[in-house]
């Protein structure tokens, strides 16, 4: 109901209700570029530009849709657009920075036992870090898929891509996320 009556006002020019759309929806838009781009303040700076572009586009808004879904479309492809034009590719072997280590105690439980602390911020770590080592195309895909609960079609709309192409992004990017998230095995032979 709150998305509504901020994307009326909007819609009649009053930009208070551009303020209450960036407090509702501001930090989900930084981490999902921030997990296409990797870079803290690029991710920044699509967020404040998906803002704009949405308050420019506000007339175009389905009022039957939900608003949060609409936005963030237009922030992953805007990430996209700009990882594209960067083409920048994150090493397995490079240490976590600052912001990718504030990323993760973004996404912690805020009531969780010390243990439970370690073993999040250690599974979210490696996470961040198995998502980083995905190509831009594909961490798109995945943000799209799991964080913002995009159908394929909806995807491949988006991206611009054909719907065989996304469907082999996601299924690669598991496929490589799931060897980088398996515990290493030891050989048969090497039993201690």
């Amino acid at each position: 109901m709150e998305d509504q009556i901020a994307i009326s006002r909007l819609k009649q020019g009053d930009l208070n209700g551009l303020e209450t759309l960036v407090c509702r929806y501001q930090v989900q838009a930084v981490r999902a570029a921030y997990l296409i781009l990797q870079d803290r303040s690029l991710a920044e700076d699509v967020a404040q530009t998906a803002f704009v572009k949405a308050a420019q586009r506000i007339h175009q808004f389905d009022d039957g849709r939900p608003f949060g879904a609409w936005f963030f479309r237009i922030v992953v492809n805007d990430a996209l657009k700009l990882s594209k034009k960067h083409e920048r590719n994150v090493s397995l072997d490079e240490h976590l920075d600052v912001s990718t280590v504030k990323l993760a105690m973004w996404l912690a439980d805020p009531d969780p036992n010390p243990e439970q602390l370690v073993e999040q911020k250690e599974t979210r770590q490696i996470i961040l870090k198995a998502i980083q080592s995905l190509p831009p195309g594909q961490r798109a895909v995945v943000v799209m898929k799991y964080f913002f609960d995009m159908r394929m079609s909806d995807m491949s709309v988006r991206t611009g891509r054909p719907l065989s192409t996304i469907k082999w992004w996601l299924r690669d990017a598991r496929r490589r996320l799931r060897g980088l998230m398996e515990p290493t095995k030891t050989p048969k032979g090497d039993r201690r």
